[in-house]
Parts: structure tokens; sequence; C-alpha cells
């Protein structure tokens, strides 16, 4: 079958179109012709100095993300049939071959339907953004109607899908933008407040937004000397969500201890990793493409595609931090 893999860690030029047997099916499984996927800082991480923990065997076919036509059923499998259009986040790692392929073996518990008003490459780029911001806001935070929340990053990939399910959940909505352009796609996704962090300091907003209370959860989707901002925006008592791919390490707790914070992190991958609680995901999925067909859920995707033989461009323009939304890739 026709892929693009690495044979190496690197740069972007790394990936190489290339021929790889087929995955031969296994019970409770499901092969899928892949129609699309996306691009999502883990994959960039993989590809250019594969943590051990994380990488596939070379050749490596990378990429979790995908939507596709279920192709192949394995025994046991309930749920699907051929001929199913599906999405999930099923593979890239360890272990697990990625979409970045003709074929794609997944485990069914990890997939759901697709909604089907999304076209496969809109609905490719929600999974992993959508399971880990579901994760951070129901499964951690709990979130209640009623609260408020900072969402740093309103138009990332995580920060993006945030927004709409706190509003969904009856939260009050608060972001972080760079600029009047990200400020007018914030509101739209349901934003009550907009701040731009260029041009305002967190005490400043803190103080005219919550009349200095701080906000009752802060999802940091950004990591880094960021944090230090989630916890002074937090309210007494409040909670930070924080995405394990943001590299938090070595801050001073001081200030977490003093306002009696809760920190929670999400690590979505840890499913697909260690085979623990996959079928969790899979029911996640289902729940947002029912979101996406109410007209509560939709992916922001970025205005530039790309196919699976540009995808080291794709990667590049991720890099680059010039995307706004999910950069996509798509088979043609």
């Amino acid at each position: 079958m026709y892929t693009v893999a690495i044979q190496s860690f690197g740069g972007a030029d790394v990936f190489k179109e290339m021929q790889l047997p087929e995955p031969l099916l296994k019970p409770g499984h499901v092969l899928v012709t892949v129609k699309a996927t996306s691009v999502n800082p883990v994959d960039c991480k993989i590809r250019s100095r594969g943590p051990q923990e994380l990488a596939p065997d070379f050749p490596a076919v990378l990429h979790g993300d995908f939507a596709g036509i279920v192709t192949k059923i394995g025994k046991g499998v309930k749920g699907f049939k051929i001929g199913d259009e599906v999405y999930g986040c099923a593979g890239g790692l360890k272990g697990l071959n990625g979409a970045l392929a003709d074929l794609m073996l997944v485990d069914s518990a990890l997939i759901a339907h697709k909604p089907p008003s999304l076209s496969f490459a809109e609905a490719a780029a929600l999974p992993l953004v959508g399971l880990t911001a579901w994760e951070g806001l129901f499964d951690k935070a709990k979130i209640q109607k009623g609260q408020t929340i900072l969402v740093h990053g309103a138009t990332g990939g995580v920060g993006h899908i945030a927004i709409q399910l706190a509003k969904w959940a009856g939260a009050k909505v608060y972001t972080t933008v760079s600029s009047k352009e990200k400020a007018e796609i914030a509101r739209n996704l349901g934003a009550s407040q907009v701040i731009n962090y260029r041009e305002e300091t967190v005490s400043s907003y803190v103080q005219r937004l919550t009349k200095g209370q701080g906000f009752d959860i802060v999802f940091d989707t950004i990591g880094g000397a960021n944090m230090e901002k989630s916890f002074a925006a937090a309210a007494h008592y409040g909670q930070i969500i924080a995405i394990q791919s943001s590299g938090q390490a070595g801050y001073d707790l001081k200030m977490m201890q003093a306002k009696s914070l809760s920190l929670h992190f999400v690590f979505m991958l840890l499913p697909m990793l260690r085979n623990i609680g996959r079928a969790h995901h899979g029911d996640i999925l289902t729940q947002l493409a029912g979101l996406v067909e109410q007209g509560q859920v939709r992916p922001l995707i970025d205005h530039i595609r790309f196919t699976f033989a540009q995808v080291g461009a794709a990667h590049e323009y991720l890099e680059s931090g010039k995307a706004v939304g999910k950069v996509v890739v798509t088979r043609e």
C-alpha cells in the first residue's frame, strides 16, 4: 500500500513516499481506507526527535488523527460495518500504525461514526483536540454551569474546541488571543470576552473581568512560561487544566499552594499507549459527533490545505506558528 513514512528522525524533509505491506486484520479491529488526517504538535515531536516511549519502529507511519471508510471488519467488532464513515485518533505511536497511508488498522474501541455534516478533512481535524478538551473539562475539572473559565489560545487546536465545549456546558467563557482577527474568530466560537494578551497584563484583565477574584477554571493550552500566568489568573480554590505536550516542568508552586489550586494534566495518548480505557475515547467521539450535528461544535481549519505528498510542508507550516486552527492533510 502507498504510505508516507520516515526512516529516521529529523526535519520535515525526512518524509518519504514508499510502499509498505497492508496491515493484517486483528480481532476487535477494523481496517480503514484513510481519506484525511491532521497534524498535531505530538506528530511533529515524534518526527523530529522520536521519544522512545512514543515513536513507532522504522519505517514509521505517523499521525493519529484520521477520517475514512471501513474496508474490513475483524472478529468481535460491534457497531461498525463495511462502508461506514468513521473518525478517530488511533495510531502513529509505538506499536500502532499511523494515518499517512492508504490503509490504517485501528482498534474499534477508539473510533466513532463520522459526523455526517462534516467532510473527511473536517472530521480528521477533531479527534485529538476534541478528546483532549473533553478530558480536561469534563473528566478532570468537571466543569459546571455558571462557572467562569479562561481558555488560553483561542484559535489553537485544543483551545477552539475547549471554548465551544465550555459554552455548551453553560460556563462563561473568556479567552486570550494575539490579534484583532483572532479575537473575531474567538467571539464567533462562543467566547463572551476576548483578551489580547499582548496589550493587557494578567492582573489587569483579572481585575477588569472578575473584579480581582480570578477564574474558576483556567485551561492552559500553551504551557511553558504561560503556566505562571495561569496560576495568577485562577481564583482561590480554582482549577488549572494543562496539556501534557506543553512541557510543564520546574514551576514555582507557591502560588498554587497559596490559592489552594488544583492542577490537572491531560495526556490523551495514554489509552492508546497503555491500552487503558480505550472505549471511553470512542464514547467521547460519539458524543462530539452528536454535538457537531446539533451545531454546538465545529472544527476551525486553517485555509491552507495539504496532500499526503506534501505532509512535510504541513509539518513546517504548523511549526511556524502561522496556522489558525488545525492543519489538515488529505489523500488527494
